[in-house]
């Protein structure tokens, strides 16, 4: 399987748009690829996914284990033609010393060659001295090749590829221009999500030019090809629970609330559901639909605040969806999720009422309230995890709690990482909902899929 892995000096070096514009340009080729992103990460992952034109998986260090990583690689690459990994932040960048979730050693699990996408910003003959550098700080990572970035002119690029190739050994494949013209606005300290974006697909098809005219593709496409096989770990069965044997008109039906406004979800997590034994159904309050008849409800993360005032329109919807939670409808809720199960969203343009499920009304900062991995213990009984289980997450939110007037015993988890919700816990709990700012990737998090599945197959009996 042809692969590579992108990654960078540090973030903010323009490994995204080189990612998508070499997956985009391959996929042009006639290459089937897949893609995955390391990290804990939607926005760049959508961009992915849409120039792949297939889902883009996640391979997070930090909250999955490293036979599990390697499972779901092989197991989703197997696919495509070849398999493209974007990294996060720098090659080395961890939140440890020994760099133990880093770019660098997800390289290493999956043998995979690098290719270096460095800023040439500035500098000539240093850059050199740079890759070097991480050439030695750990030998084991296979550093491939090297793009240049945002040059200055033909001159400032044949300076830099004859100082990196001359000293370091390392073939510099690409080098990109500094552009005139910016086709990835950028929001929230990332990329604008793909769903919010109406000229997304120009945006990729601009990278995708960008690919063919500055970067040696058959070059990357060798290098891609002179990856090693990983060892390949022991089944898993809690990583890919058997679908329940049931009649498919009988399955309990999951539905997921997905559109712009929530549009946060990993596709292992979806997967995850399906194989649980549930039929899972998409459905939006955007378009003015009705609340539809589901037998469980995940709702993920993105930006309700920008379409508070369509969510807040939609009163039929918000009636209905809070109808449903008293008469014991399991939902599970994530971030954006977690504010719309609120009272309201205060705003600059004003107060915007969302389900009233949730005792708790939200207002939003201009800096993050909430960003980066969390690790939290179960300490309350909730519906869907048990007592004592430690569990890992990440958050990222600009939203905070202007008013919050649940019980402290309704809070389900004691943040050992991470900001949570209020007085550091996370996880409110009300009748079958369990909402929580924490994101959880099924893959980490084997129980989750089996419970959300079982809470809406017994909804559905005591229906009947």
């Amino acid at each position: 399987m042809p692969r590579i892995l992108i990654s960078a000096l540090r973030g903010g070096s323009g490994k995204t748009i080189l990612s998508v514009g070499i997956t985009a340009a391959w996929v042009e080729s006639g290459r089937r690829v897949v893609p995955f992103k390391k990290g804990p990460d939607y926005i760049d992952a959508g961009w992915l996914a849409l120039a792949a034109g297939r889902p883009c998986f996640n391979l997070d260090t930090f909250l999955i284990s490293a036979d599990h990583i390697v499972e779901s690689f092989l197991f989703h690459a197997a696919a495509g033609d070849a398999a493209l990994i974007e990294g996060n932040r720098g090659l080395y960048d961890g939140i440890d010393l020994e760099g133990s979730t880093s770019t660098a050693e997800l390289a290493k699990l999956l043998q995979m060659p690098v290719v270096l996408a460095l800023d040439a910003t500035k500098t000539t003959r240093t850059l050199a001295a740079i890759v070097g550098g991480c050439r030695q700080f750990d030998p084991a990572v296979g550093i491939g090749a090297v793009i240049l970035n945002r040059v200055a002119g033909a001159r400032h690029e044949s300076i830099l590829t004859r100082s990196i190739e001359h000293h370091c050994g390392v073939p510099v494949l690409g080098a990109v221009p500094k552009l005139d013209a910016e086709n990835f606005p950028e929001r929230h300290m990332g990329l604008v999500p793909t769903a919010e974006h109406r000229w997304a697909r120009d945006s990729v098809a601009a990278a995708a030019s960008v690919a063919r005219d500055h970067l040696d593709l058959d070059g990357l496409w060798r290098l891609a090809a002179t990856a090693k096989a990983p060892s390949a770990p022991a089944p898993s069965h809690e990583q890919r629970p058997q679908k329940t044997p049931s009649a498919e008109a009988d399955a309990p039906i999951v539905g997921v609330i997905r559109d712009s406004a929530f549009q946060f979800y990993y596709p292992e997590n979806i997967e995850a559901l399906e194989r649980s034994g549930g039929r899972v159904v998409f459905f939006s309050p955007l378009a003015g639909e009705p609340f539809p008849d589901v037998d469980g409800l995940y709702i993920g993360g993105g930006f309700p605040e920008t379409h508070a005032d369509a969510l807040a329109e939609n009163e039929a919807f918000r009636s209905r969806l809070r109808q449903r939670v008293e008469e014991g409808l399991p939902v599970y809720a994530e971030c954006g999720g977690l504010m719309y199960l609120g009272e309201k969203l205060l705003l600059e343009s004003g107060e915007y009422p969302m389900t009233g499920v949730l005792p708790i009304v939200y207002g939003f900062s201009r800096r993050p309230q909430g960003h980066g991995y969390t690790v939290f213990r179960v300490e309350r009984e909730n519906p869907f995890f048990a007592v004592g289980d430690r569990l890992r997450g990440h958050e990222f939110h600009y939203s905070k709690v202007v008013e919050f007037r649940a019980a402290d015993e309704q809070m389900a988890f004691a943040m050992e990482r991470g900001k949570g919700l209020v007085n550091g816990c996370d996880g409110i709990v009300y009748r079958n909902v369990l909402a929580t700012y924490s994101h959880i990737h099924a893959a980490g998090t084997p129980q989750w899929a089996p419970a959300l599945v079982g809470l809406a197959h017994r909804f559905r009996q005591s229906r009947r």
